[in-house]
């Protein structure tokens, strides 16, 4: 019989492209297996199968169970896994997600340990979310004060737009239910983005805790690429939900962030955008080939081949 570590792993050419998986799916108070190259969903319902390469990343909210072969099969296919407490609304944990290439990796790296560098793409992420704005030549102490008023109005007319009563945004972390509607709703958006922009930023093979914007914390780079979608997406999905009902707005708001990320096809953009970022000018690449490329640096930036013994001074 095939054991799990002599099954090879698929290879980049077989996998989905992170841009054509569902965004996310959210799953509590069940248990999860794996069948062939499946999960399976066991809960007071029946079973559901869910095929693991279509899963952008797996939300684990309260009351699940995950065997090892179900992470088996995700790590495999690339899916990100993050482990979410009650309404989705609290991060865990987050397992790793298959990653074959370091070209974003040292791009993002090199970007963010250059000081001038690092404002740019702070620039170029506020022009992303603004375009009507132009900010170059704006220093940081700028950019979020136009990016602070920029999300004020964005509530504002949300709320005009909707009919909701708005007082401001109002967030207690542990409380959920101490908010009123339109606050959850827009806390449960934003923590579904953040596990959507996380396991983009992994699959890429990106460090999600070097930020341009954000900075200090292991999901940096996580929270500046979910920002970028706030005004346009996050914000008025949540305005919906809470005006269609104050009842389990959390739950309802993370549906129609799905439908509303899977009809925008968001995560072509997404993927588009960091690569925009962080690579520009090179567009975003395609796998040509079916092998892991390693190589070893020398000279001069200079990459020669791996698994090459390159001492010439012995013969033994």
């Amino acid at each position: 019989m095939t054991t799990v570590g002599r099954r090879p792993a698929g290879s980049p050419r077989q996998l989905p492209r992170a841009a054509d998986r569902a965004g996310f799916v959210y799953l509590e108070r069940c248990t999860i297996h794996r069948d062939a190259n499946a999960i399976t969903v066991e809960d007071a319902e029946g079973t559901t199968h869910i095929p693991s390469a279509t899963i952008g990343t797996l939300l684990l909210g309260p009351g699940t169970r995950i065997t090892h072969q179900a992470i088996s099969v995700l790590g495999e296919t690339g899916a990100g896994v993050v482990w979410v407490g009650e309404h989705g609304v609290r991060y865990y944990a987050a397992g790793r997600a298959l990653s074959r290439s370091a070209a974003l990796a040292e791009a993002q790296a090199s970007c963010w340990a250059n000081r001038r560098t690092r404002l740019e793409i702070a620039r170029a992420m506020y022009q992303l979310r603004f375009p009507d704005e132009d900010p170059s030549g704006c220093t940081r102490q700028e950019l979020l004060g136009r990016e602070g008023r920029r999300v004020k109005d964005c509530y504002r007319v949300q709320a005009q737009r909707t009919g909701l009563t708005w007082h401001g945004r109002r967030y207690t972390p542990g409380d959920f239910a101490s908010s009123d509607p339109a606050n959850q709703a827009i806390t449960a958006a934003a923590q579904a983005m953040y596990g959507v922009a996380h396991a983009v930023v992994t699959a890429l093979g990106c460090s999600p805790a070097l930020g341009f914007v954000h900075s200090g914390h292991e999901l940096s780079f996580v929270l500046d690429i979910a920002d970028l979608y706030k005004t346009e997406v996050g914000i008025p999905v949540a305005f919906d939900a809470a005006a269609t009902s104050p009842e389990d707005v959390g739950a309802r708001t993370r549906r129609a962030l799905r439908d509303r990320i899977h009809e925008l096809r968001l995560l072509d953009r997404v993927v588009a955008d960091i690569h925009r970022l962080l690579l520009p000018g090179r567009g975003t690449p395609v796998v040509t080939e079916e092998r892991d490329e390693v190589t070893l640096l020398s000279d001069r930036d200079r990459q020669v081949s791996a698994g090459v013994n390159y001492d010439l001074e012995t013969s033994w």
